[in-house]
């Protein structure tokens, strides 16, 4: 029973990592789309398909990293059903 009882506490650990990891990556990018739409907003040289396009890309990458975080969640909590059943 100790055994799963640590194994328990360092999944919990891995998780909490993990998410002020993606917590920390997901913040970065998000003021990095800040900065970007702000200079894409006073660059004169940029069409509008351009900035179309540029959203997009920014949509993709977004939904992309909630699904990311979505599967990883997933797995840790098919980790801690694992070790619940045992």
């Amino acid at each position: 029973m100790e055994t799963a009882k640590i194994a328990k506490q360092m999944i919990g650990f891995q998780k909490t990592v993990f998410n002020n990891t993606f917590n920390a990556m997901a913040i970065v990018q998000d003021q990095t789309e800040n900065m970007l739409n702000g200079f894409l907003g006073q660059f004169p040289l940029m069409t509008e398909d351009a900035k179309k396009q540029m959203k997009e890309t920014i949509d993709f990458t977004k939904k992309t990293r909630d699904e990311f975080k979505k599967a990883v969640d997933d797995g840790y909590a098919k980790f801690e059903q694992m070790f619940e059943q045992k």
